[in-house]
């Protein structure tokens, strides 16, 4: 037995199939869809806020990114639920992951330029 089985064992999570109980319910198995639908490359990409959806929001001008069209529900989320923080994870999660892929594209075109521009300069030394 391995130490993982011991552990779901000593709190009451092991069963005889090797599977926790909670990967067949309905709400499980309906995430897991979900999650596996947001990785598929099949997915099309969101379309983008456009400026008068932005100003109708009430967007400031800051926020106003390719990740607004995620953070106008999330705020509409907020101020519905006078911003408890438990009532709206699906879409603030939407909204930081979505930042996080823009940081990182940035990252990547930054590395990008530093490298071209490395290269000039090793070329122009020669």
């Amino acid at each position: 037995m391995a130490v993982i089985e011991t552990v779901k064992e000593a709190i009451g999570l092991g069963d005889d199939t090797g599977t926790l109980p909670l990967a067949s319910t309905p709400l499980v198995l309906e995430q897991l869809g979900r999650i596996k639908a947001n990785v598929s490359p099949d997915v099309p990409a969101p379309t983008p806020a456009s400026r008068q959806t932005m100003s109708e929001a009430r967007l400031p001008l800051a926020y106003r990114d390719s990740c607004a069209n995620l953070l106008i529900p999330l705020n509409k989320c907020r101020h519905q639920t006078w911003y408890m923080p438990w009532k709206c994870e699906n879409e603030r999660h939407s909204y930081e992951k979505c930042q996080y892929e823009e940081f990182k594209k940035r990252v990547a075109k930054m590395d990008e330029m530093r490298a071209a521009k490395a290269a000039a300069a090793a070329a122009a030394d020669k």
